[in-house]
């Protein structure tokens, strides 16, 4: 995985700063997680540009709230989409759905660090099941959709949580080993990314690129599941137990989208696929994972475990 792309962006960037000067007229985007946070953060901006968006959401009044909001500011109608990515029979109805062509298809929902060990009806540990399994069969139901474009951008919005652990090949929905929210969601995360760089791999000939990115610290809903001692551990609190807008070091919810536009929808990274992405910008790769570091993990790049993850990800969505 490359780090040598050079791009005139920071960490300070906004998704403003990434999408300026940019047309997306006639180009159509699915937005998942796009009700709230940096997902309402990125399809307000594809929309500024041009774009046709779609929010899919589990929370349907809480997306038609933010379509409004959009259509307001920029004039566009908005499409509203069911979507529950723990519900594979629901994403397979949606992506049978799905008629035309699809452009951008931005991967930004999830779930992080469940207290308690959830598993859906398949027996799958929820993290796992959402922020990957759920997205991966919404990725590949849409193939058809994204191919047709003819130069479609795949967006996954990965986490630098990835560092706290690969995948456990032998035990990936916690049926041994104790459950730990931290390592499944970081495991989760792991798999994103090495997902991406399987499409990337396969799907290159149909003029698809596939990336994946850590938006930064962000707070948003994501962090609702998170106890006072935990906001306080990632710096979220400040001395007197005040939770902060924006806690130091932290990002704005337009800087934490601002990669994800970079990768959606920037002609700077045409044609650029496969990688890792983190402050608008390759990631290098980071040879000792660890919490609270930046970078890639070479458990997330290797070629093997890109090949075993994908293969892994087939045989449970087919055996569902």
């Amino acid at each position: 995985m490359s780090a040598s792309l050079s791009l005139p962006f920071t960490a300070q960037s906004t998704a403003d700063d990434v999408i300026k000067g940019v047309d997306l007229t006639g180009r159509r985007a699915l937005v998942t997680g796009g009700a709230s946070g940096i997902g309402l953060v990125t399809a307000r901006t594809l929309a500024v540009a041009g774009a046709d968006v779609t929010l899919a959401a589990r929370d349907v009044q809480a997306a038609r709230s933010a379509a409004v909001r959009i259509e307001a500011e920029t004039g566009r109608p908005v499409g509203v989409a069911h979507l529950d990515l723990a519900d594979q029979d629901g994403i397979a109805a949606f992506t049978s759905g799905w008629k035309g062509p699809l452009h951008i298809l931005v991967n930004n929902a999830g779930i992080m660090a469940l207290p308690d060990l959830i598993r859906t009806r398949q027996g799958w540990e929820s993290q796992f099941a959402t922020n990957h399994l759920g997205h991966a069969a919404l990725t590949l139901g849409l193939h058809p959709a994204l191919k047709a474009a003819g130069d479609a951008r795949v967006v996954q919005v990965a986490s630098s949580a990835h560092l706290l652990a690969g995948v456990d090949f032998d035990d990936i929905h916690f049926t041994r080993r104790p459950y730990d929210p931290w390592v499944a969601y970081g495991q989760s995360k792991t798999a994103v990314i090495l997902f991406t760089q399987a499409l990337a791999e396969r799907w290159k000939n149909d003029g698809i690129t596939a990336n994946s990115l850590h938006p930064g610290g962000i707070m948003t809903n994501l962090q609702r599941h998170l106890d006072d001692a935990q906001l306080a551990f990632v710096g979220a609190k400040d001395a007197d137990g005040t939770t902060l807008d924006v806690p130091p070091g932290w990002k704005t919810p337009q800087q934490g989208a601002a990669t994800t536009v970079l990768l959606a929808a920037s002609p700077l990274v045409a044609g650029v696929s496969g990688q890792y992405f983190e402050d608008a910008a390759p990631a290098p790769e980071q040879p000792d994972p660890a919490p609270g570091k930046s970078g890639v993990a070479p458990y997330a790049t290797d070629h093997r475990l890109v090949g075993q993850l994908y293969t892994e990800t087939l045989s449970m969505l087919g055996e569902q």
